[in-house]
């Protein structure tokens, strides 16, 4: 049942979807020149324009989400303090521009206070500094070495959205102090959904069906051959019981953070670094089903379905004045990136790093028209999946992530298909 609703779409070349009008023009272009895309010869890229950018990030260093048993980390509250250069004021409104939606997190990371003071899952201040250096990069990307962006946040340039997770919404003000040196026309505002319908993560919490199909996956990935001989191995050295819940998840966790923060760490998560990583990276893919169509569509289906969106509206040429943007900022997280680069063909089985960022380029060609698409991870070039090359044609590049995309529609009735058939069943 479920199989049938996922249907994978293939893309035409893009001049031949948006509109007649478009239509027309695109066959125009390929009469007076051969279409560069399907050249042996490399598009000359002096005749590209940048026409808009998506990132898609992941929060600056924090506290850990969970104490390990017998860890000596002291999370002082020094750690707090705010680097002047960050400050920068902004609002938080629900999606349709409303008021600011509850945050069921930051309510539960309050209930886990760690040795030294701090909570669990705060940003810290070299969190807030990482993030204040990606904002330069951007800013060096596309305001100086491209005059693309203005060098003062406008919001008509500039759409923001952020889970409404507090470590998030404060890394995405550092990010834009950064962009913009703290220059600004008009407020700024971040844009969050409620923790019910949030799309920026897999929603195991409130998407039934996602929940039913990982449900007891984190536990019985310890049981898996060669991760439960590592992690017996690796709890046995740090003098952790056995039935303590402890898994290569939470031990990466807290090595990552104290790690980044230079804190005393246990010898034995120094001696494993390696292989924790690793391994909490198998756990990860065991628990989504890393290799699951359908599960990678119910996990990144609709963020990508909003990249998606941004891009076509872009292309059409019937789309409103004032309605896209130059810039679109996405604050997710860690189990973001993994199945969205899993999707893309990019992912390189390293956990995404605090700060890391995912950066979607559109282009237009001066002369043929043809729109090309250039991803970023971690500042280096990638090559998707489905592209011939690093600068990807547009209708290849969404024959790639077609296969995952997902409607709000489709999204939310493969959401509620699980508990419609349970209570059916129970009647």
């Amino acid at each position: 049942m479920i199989h049938r609703m996922f249907s994978v779409r293939m893309w035409a070349p893009v001049g031949f979807l948006t509109s007649l009008a478009y239509c027309v023009h695109q066959r125009r272009a390929a009469r007076a020149e051969p279409r560069r895309a399907d050249s042996p010869h490399p598009v000359d890229r002096s005749l590209l324009e940048l026409k808009m950018v998506q990132v898609v990030f992941r929060h600056g260093a924090r506290s850990p989400l969970k104490p390990l048993p017998q860890e000596q980390a002291e999370w002082n509250l020094q750690l707090l303090e705010v680097p002047p250069q960050t400050q920068f004021d902004y609002t938080v409104t629900n999606l349709a521009g409303g008021p600011k939606p509850h945050s069921p997190f930051d309510s539960q990371y309050h209930e886990t206070k760690l040795k030294g003071g701090m909570f669990a899952g705060q940003l810290t201040n070299m969190g807030m500094q990482q993030m204040f250096a990606l904002g330069e990069r951007l800013r060096k990307n596309y305001v100086e070495d491209i005059p693309f962006l203005s060098p003062t946040f406008n919001s008509l340039e500039v759409f923001v959205r952020s889970t409404n997770i507090y470590r998030n919404l404060e890394s995405t003000r550092c990010l834009l102090a950064g962009l913009f040196q703290c220059q600004k026309e008009g407020p700024i505002i971040i844009h969050a959904d409620e923790a019910s319908s949030e799309v920026l993560y897999p929603n195991y919490q409130n998407c039934w069906s996602l929940r039913e199909r990982t449900r007891g996956r984190r536990q019985a990935a310890s049981l898996q051959p060669g991760i439960s001989e590592d992690l017996q191995k690796v709890k046995e050295g740090m003098g952790i019981t056995s039935n303590d819940g402890v898994d290569f998840l939470s031990l990466f966790d807290n090595m990552a953070a104290e790690q980044v923060h230079s804190l005393p760490s246990c010898p034995t998560l120094k001696t494993f670094a390696r292989i924790i990583e690793q391994r909490a990276v198998d756990t990860a893919l065991y628990v989504m089903h890393g290799e699951d169509r359908e599960n990678l569509q119910m996990a990144v289906g609709p963020l990508l379905h909003i990249l998606e969106s941004n891009l076509l509206n872009v292309v059409d040429p019937g789309t409103p004045p004032g309605k896209t943007r130059k810039l679109y900022l996405y604050a997710a997280h860690d189990v973001t990136l993994i199945p969205l680069l899993i999707t893309l063909g990019i992912f390189d089985h390293k956990w995404p790093p605090f700060a890391v960022d995912l950066t979607m380029e559109l282009y237009q060609h001066r002369e043929s028209k043809e729109w090309f698409v250039q991803l970023y991870y971690r500042g280096e070039e990638q090559v998707p999946k489905g592209c011939p090359d690093r600068l990807c044609p547009l209708d290849k590049f969404l024959n790639t992530i077609s296969v995952y995309t997902l409607s709000p529609e489709k999204y939310h009735t493969l959401c509620s298909q699980v508990q419609v058939m349970e209570l059916g069943n129970g009647e």
